[in-house]
């Protein structure tokens, strides 16, 4: 006999089932978004002398520090290092992501396996580990590369020089960052029905057209996640600069809104300006995503129509 579940069951089950994933993301997501909004709109002012215990006080700011923030030259500055930052890695990523994808879903390629797992295991390495291994690297004095360049005859430039300081940061980045977006892309590959390349094969497609006309029309969602995913992290780029400061003189201390952001917070102290900061990164993240996905949107339903 079918057991009658009552509707209090029906109702609540699901509930206690999201309830740990609710209590994780209000905890470690809502909670620490709503806070920081809290304090960009506070600042603390000195009264008197500013010696005494009590002579710090927290009084709402309103939206000044948001017009500090957007009025700061270094932000500005940080941007737009930034974004020349993305216009070198994620092109270049993304490319090379979707070139050994492909051929790895080649029939004829030998060592898929082997071939695979070396690609990938870049990404495997944290990012400050591989910041240390590529910044000593870049250095002349105990760099391997300036050694063989110096036997061969050739004047290696600097690679932590001021111009030259975006490239060895974005090279970092392609290092690790290749893999893990050719891993989405080449699941993607793998999973179209090999029927479509063998009708291909039989209308006398070549390899590079049933790449160019098939395989990469088909993986066009994965390639634009891949391309989102490495925008937010390209405007969130902080763990290779920060790690390859002590290194060089050509990285300040707001070469990142980031690292901006970091040390108005922990090394002036100003958590409210820090906060604003904060909010005003993650608004412009979300406006340059939204605008992006809107294009991307746009363009698929013009060729649908």
């Amino acid at each position: 006999m079918r057991r009658r579940v009552s509707f209090r069951t029906r109702v609540l089950t699901p509930y206690a089932m999201l309830a740990p994933g609710i209590v994780l993301f209000v905890a470690f997501m809502a909670a620490p978004i709503v806070y920081t909004v809290i304090l960009s709109l506070q600042k603390r002012t000195v009264t008197g002398l500013g010696l005494g215990a009590n002579s710090h006080k927290t009084v709402f700011a309103g939206f000044s520090n948001y017009v500090a923030s957007f009025t700061d030259p270094e932000l500005l500055g940080s941007v737009l290092r930034v974004l020349l930052y993305g216009v070198i890695l994620i092109p270049t990523m993304l490319g090379l992501a979707l070139l050994f994808a492909l051929l790895l879903d080649s029939r004829r390629t030998r060592a898929g396996g082997f071939s695979r797992t070396a690609i990938f295991l870049p990404y495997a390495v944290p990012a400050v580990i591989s910041s240390l291994l590529w910044g000593f690297l870049y250095l002349p004095d105990v760099s391997p590369f300036y050694d063989l360049a110096d036997a061969l005859g050739i004047n290696a430039p600097e690679l932590l020089s001021p111009s030259l300081v975006t490239f060895a940061i974005a090279n970092i980045a392609l290092w690790g960052g290749v893999g893990f977006n050719m891993i989405v892309m080449y699941t993607s590959l793998k999973a179209v029905p090999s029927e479509i390349y063998e009708a291909a094969k039989l209308d006398g497609c070549s390899e590079v057209q049933i790449a160019w006309r098939i395989k990469i029309p088909i993986i066009a969602p994965a390639l634009v996640m891949t391309a989102l995913f490495s925008m937010i992290a390209t405007l969130q780029v902080f763990a290779e600069p920060t790690t390859l400061r002590p290194l060089s003189n050509s990285l300040s201390t707001s070469w990142s809104p980031l690292m901006l952001v970091y040390r108005d917070a922990f090394t002036r102290n100003d958590i409210y300006s820090a906060a604003a900061t904060s909010v005003v990164i993650a608004l412009g993240t979300f406006i340059i995503s939204f605008l992006f996905l809107r294009v991307v949107q746009k363009r698929a339903f013009g060729q649908e129509d």
